[in-house]
């Protein structure tokens, strides 16, 4: 698990891979966890993903929210999602950011989702 803290807000994040999956593309699945270390409450507005194969294919992914939420997190609070990338390789890394908000200031502000690899388990041994 990676994790990073940016503005007061720290996000996690897991990787499994999908072994079930059909060829020729790869799936992994990703846990994100997002935790408000700040006095006051954020919302998550949007995401950003930039995600490379090992190949050297690289696309952006940009949308409103997390699967369809844009959760709020009071001081303190932990939010939570599982969600999946598919590749063309074996091998691949994602990174991003959020774009949040302070909801005391309405201050908007990004949060930085620290670079993680997919990896397929037989490219490890």
């Amino acid at each position: 698990m990676v994790s990073q803290v940016t503005s007061g807000v720290e996000v996690s994040v897991e990787t499994f891979y999908q072994a079930d999956a059909n060829q020729p593309e790869f799936i992994f699945a990703y846990r994100v966890i997002i935790e408000n270390q700040n006095v006051f409450p954020v919302q998550l507005l949007r995401r950003h993903w930039d995600i490379f194969d090992s190949n050297g294919a690289y696309r952006e992914v940009d949308g409103d929210g997390v699967v369809g939420q844009q959760p709020i997190l009071e001081p303190g609070a932990r939010h939570q999602y599982i969600s999946g990338c598919n590749l063309n390789t074996e091998m691949g890394r994602m990174s991003g950011y959020y774009e949040m908000v302070n909801l005391n200031t309405n201050q908007p502000f990004k949060v930085t989702i620290p670079a993680f690899e997919l990896v397929m388990p037989a490219k490890l041994n």
